[in-house]
């Protein structure tokens, strides 16, 4: 074969042929004497170590463990620095004169790696720390009693977060959700997390019970107060095993008074007084009725609003000189739901949106249930005839001196109507007496809008709320809650069902987008006034950076 012959590449024919003076091109040249291996094959693999040439042997394997364990080569003695970012990490100074309320708060915003972790606890040998999934059983039931009792989000995580700190565990993250509580804590990076979660089935209001718990957690949170986990447990199954500190007659007759004052308010005399309180105390009846039988919030409060609707359409029928609309509004003021409208608020401006968003959903659901009972009772009445005049809300009387202490009254019966401590009902009704009088002063004597004077009236509510429930180390809502309520939409959302009866859409729900605008006034006020204490009304030696928030979206 010729040279030009050799280069060119062969057929697949050729080249599968049997030739046995080819071999392999990693064959041993002849002549070549290696010695052989006894018992093995010639061929050996191509990357076989050649004979010869001493390799070190690999070290032993290390054995098999977690993906977070430190390096062999790791020491701590020599380990480098921390990782430190371009701002730094801001010092936290939590003293013991801070509410727990402010202290949590402000450790929660922080990541975990960046909260100062509580000072050891020295134990003896023998002394071992309460069980983990015992702390977390108990946190979650704290939580729950704060969450059904109408506890923000914020307030229930700060306290989650503070049961757990107390027993030593300081990487836990709680979180809530509308009905949902959980908790994860993590010891460290190299051992398994461990969570809980438990679902809030039943709520109620019950503000004597409310207080009894922040109690606990305040003592739970005092490091010079040693409590045991098994004397913890004691004293919260006594807070659930308590009663209401009031009957429920009482609390009838407090629904009946509330309507009342609330029908002084809009412009009603004695009679009016007398017609709105019994048809305030048979809704409340009748909504009982429905409980006790099963039936979902929404049908109680249908029904709840039927007889005070009921009543002021008699006595127009009856042509008796009153006031029908102002017995219609006192009923309505018993039934809106100004605590779960406020609390909702609170949520959303705290960055908690699910929450806000189902609180706010079910406001709604008892605000259509409301509606839904005041339109069937007025769509009879105007078909029987009465007369009801949607302009009478332009000819509200002013009476400075009666209205004020309609207020004292109104704020004084809803705090018994939620189960509050004897001890804060007086400091509630005076909140409330303010409340009415800035915003009679503003809207009245001043001529502002009842929108913008209805914001200020309430930031007053939730700045002294929050400024009396720091100077007792409780919750603000047993101090803000119920001064709010003479500033509810009880006239506006009454007129604005009214004009809708009578086939006026455009004007009723134009009424019903102002009632709209003044829940909003009083949620955000209260808010913003809360906030205020805590911004400008700060204890000395507290931390300088505050809660962290989040920042400006600016956009996207």
């Amino acid at each position: 074969m010729t040279e030009a012959q050799d280069r060119k590449p062969q057929s697949d024919e050729v080249r599968t042929t049997f030739d046995p003076e080819v071999t392999s091109e990693f064959a041993i040249p002849a002549g070549l004497d290696v010695a052989k291996a006894g018992g093995e094959s010639e061929t050996t693999s191509e990357f076989a170590v050649p004979d010869g040439l001493d390799v070190p042997s690999p070290p032993a394997a290390e054995s098999e463990g977690s993906a977070f364990s430190p390096p062999r080569t790791y020491s701590s003695g020599s380990a480098p620095a921390a990782f430190t970012p371009a701002s730094g990490i801001p010092a936290v100074r939590l003293t013991k004169d801070v509410p727990w309320q402010d202290r949590m708060r402000t450790m929660l915003r922080l990541p975990v790696a960046e909260r100062p972790a509580p000072e050891p606890v020295p134990k003896s040998e023998d002394e071992a720390g309460p069980a983990v999934p015992r702390v977390l059983d108990l946190t979650l039931r704290i939580g729950e009693l704060l969450l059904a009792g109408g506890e923000g989000a914020e307030d229930v995580e700060a306290a989650m977060f503070a049961v757990c700190r107390s027993y030593g565990l300081d990487r836990c993250e709680p979180n809530v959700t509308f009905t949902l509580l959980s908790i994860s804590y993590q010891p460290s990076l190299v051992d398994d997390p461990v969570s809980a979660a438990r679902t809030v089935r039943r709520r109620g209001t019950d503000y004597t019970r409310l207080a009894a718990v922040f109690q606990l957690v305040d003592d739970l949170s005092d490091p010079e107060t040693h409590i045991s986990l098994e004397e913890a447990y004691r004293r919260l199954a006594e807070i659930r095993r308590n009663r209401h500190p009031y009957p429920t007659w009482v609390l009838t007759s407090a629904s009946g008074l509330l309507a009342g004052a609330a029908s002084v308010l809009v412009g009603g005399d004695l009679i009016v007084f007398v017609a709105a309180a019994l048809g305030a105390m048979l809704g409340d009846r009748l909504a009982w009725l429905c409980a006790g039988r099963g039936l979902p919030e929404f049908y109680q409060f249908t029904v709840a609003a039927m007889p005070p609707a009921a009543m002021g359409v008699a006595l127009t029928l009856l042509h008796v000189d009153v006031k029908a609309s102002a017995v219609i509004t006192g009923g309505l003021f018993a039934l809106l739901p100004g605590r779960a409208l406020v609390a909702g608020v609170q949520d959303g401006l705290t960055g908690f949106y699910i929450t806000a968003a189902a609180r706010l959903l079910e406001v709604m659901y008892f605000f259509v249930g409301i509606v839904a009972g005041v339109l069937v009772v007025l769509y009879f009445g105007v078909q029987l005839g009465a007369q009801l005049n949607p302009d009478a809300a332009l000819n509200i009387a002013e009476r400075p001196v009666l209205q004020i202490v309609a207020s004292m009254l109104l704020s004084l019966t809803f705090a018994v109507l939620l189960q509050q401590e004897r001890s804060t009902v007086l400091a509630v009704t005076l909140n409330g007496g303010v409340a009415w009088s800035v915003y009679g002063a503003m809207h009245y004597a001043g001529g502002i809008s009842p929108v913008a004077s209805t914001a200020v009236a309430a930031g007053l509510v939730g700045l002294f709320g929050q400024l009396l429930s720091r100077y007792r180390y409780a919750s603000a809502l047993p101090y803000t809650t119920a001064a709010i309520g003479p500033l509810l939409p009880g006239s506006a959302t009454y007129f604005g069902l009214l004009s809708i009866a009578q086939n006026d859409v455009d004007p009723g729900l134009g009424s019903l987008t102002k009632a709209a605008a003044l829940a909003m006034a009083i949620a955000i006020g209260v808010n913003l006034g809360s906030e205020i204490s805590r911004l400008f009304l700060r204890v000395p030696g507290a931390a300088a950076g505050g809660r962290r928030a989040a920042k400006r979206t600016r956009g996207f």
